[in-house]
């Protein structure tokens, strides 16, 4: 494909979250003629239009010119080559390249002794889900919270106001997934 092959790109990475030309325009509040001719490359969005447009997918600037739909994708993935995308005391090893063209985002979390992701909530769209393999997980969503022990799951709408937090003196290590991918 060939590398300024914007709406190329645009229609794959659309696709791969399973949105129609008209849920991806009413999402980013433009006519759905224009997520149609930029598609079929009858126009070029301007930078700002472009940007305004990812973001309703959600992917940045600089991974939607990284993305290559023809890619082979790669299939099965040794424990090393899981990418870590967490800082501090929490680790996210993340399965796969995460957004570019997959609408489902899979992390292995472990949360050390005092981990939090922070006094003040995330919010984002999407779902999430998650279970915890090892220690225990304090989940707060919309006010509701739960301490959560090995065997225990969550699932919600992310755009519930939603905390992680390691109480415990043991890391806590949880599988989780979230659509579409928020990293």
């Amino acid at each position: 494909m060939d590398q300024l092959d914007i709406g190329g790109r645009l229609r794959a990475l659309r696709m791969a979250r399973g949105l129609s030309q008209r849920v991806l325009a009413k999402r980013v509040g433009v006519p759905n003629s224009t997520i149609s001719l930029i598609e079929s490359g009858r126009a070029n969005p301007s930078v700002g239009s472009l940007k305004r447009i990812l973001d309703g997918l959600p992917i940045g600037m600089a991974e939607f010119f990284a993305f290559d739909p023809e890619a082979q994708r790669q299939v099965f993935f040794a424990a090393e080559e899981l990418r870590e995308i967490g800082r501090g005391k929490i680790s996210f090893r993340q399965v796969g390249d995460g957004g570019a063209g997959r609408a489902l985002q899979m992390l292995r979390e472990v949360y050390q002794p005092g981990a939090d992701t922070g006094k003040v909530p995330l919010t984002h769209a999407g779902e999430e889900v998650g279970i915890i393999l090892s220690g225990r997980l304090e989940v707060t969503v919309d006010g509701q919270k739960k301490l959560l022990g090995p065997g225990d799951a969550y699932a919600f709408d992310s755009t519930l106001p939603h905390r992680f937090r390691n109480p415990g003196a043991q890391p806590c290590e949880v599988v989780s997934a979230c659509t579409p991918p928020t990293f």
